[in-house]
């Protein structure tokens, strides 16, 4: 697992860490495997949020556009760990409050997904009003178990948001192409 790194071409682009607004401003990155997952180190660049599992990066941010792109890593366990509340607390929610109200959550290093209460995903849905969250490239598995526990209802996935060729897109465009994908969807 430690050999699984936050994708990091759109540095020239966007970073977290330099970003007043972003919710990991002025974090420091550690050499040192320090975090881990199952036990297994895994790469220091990913960003923690409070969870013993799900760990993120947000690769990219336009307050112009209002997105924000967000790499996934771990496992998604809302039954052990509560991990949307996590998400949405920690990370979600200082985006909202900067205007952001799109969200393409990158998921194709989600090893797990285990469902539970639906009210952060209610709350989140109702918070982007006029926006949308997507998430792309998740592995079927957990696709399937998000459909299990009706998250189709708040969360945009499957079909045609599998986009394996996202790296060779620059951010723009691949927000262009989702959103795109979304007005249709949400007519």
């Amino acid at each position: 697992m430690h050999d699984i790194e936050p994708y990091h071409n759109w540095q020239k682009y966007y970073q977290a860490d330099k970003d007043m607004r972003s919710p990991f401003f002025g974090r420091e990155y550690s050499i040192y495997y320090e975090n881990d997952v199952y036990g297994y180190y895994i790469d220091p660049r990913w960003d923690d949020i409070g969870s013993e599992t799900l760990y993120l990066k947000i690769l990219y941010t336009d307050y112009t556009n209002n997105v924000a792109v967000i790499e996934l890593f771990g496992e998604w366990n809302d039954t052990l760990h509560n991990d949307i509340m996590h998400l949405k607390r920690n990370v979600i929610d200082r985006l909202l409050k900067n205007g952001i109200d799109k969200f393409i959550l990158i998921a194709e290093n989600l090893f797990q997904f285990h469902g539970g209460d639906q009210d952060y995903y209610e709350e989140w849905f109702e918070d982007v009003e006029d926006g949308w969250v997507s998430i792309i490239n998740a592995p079927e598995f957990i696709l399937s178990e998000m459909q299990k526990y009706r998250l189709d209802y708040y969360l945009n996935f499957g079909g045609t948001l599998q986009f394996d060729n996202w790296r060779t897109l620059k951010p723009k465009r691949l927000f262009e192409l989702v959103n795109a994908l979304m007005q249709r969807r949400l007519g």
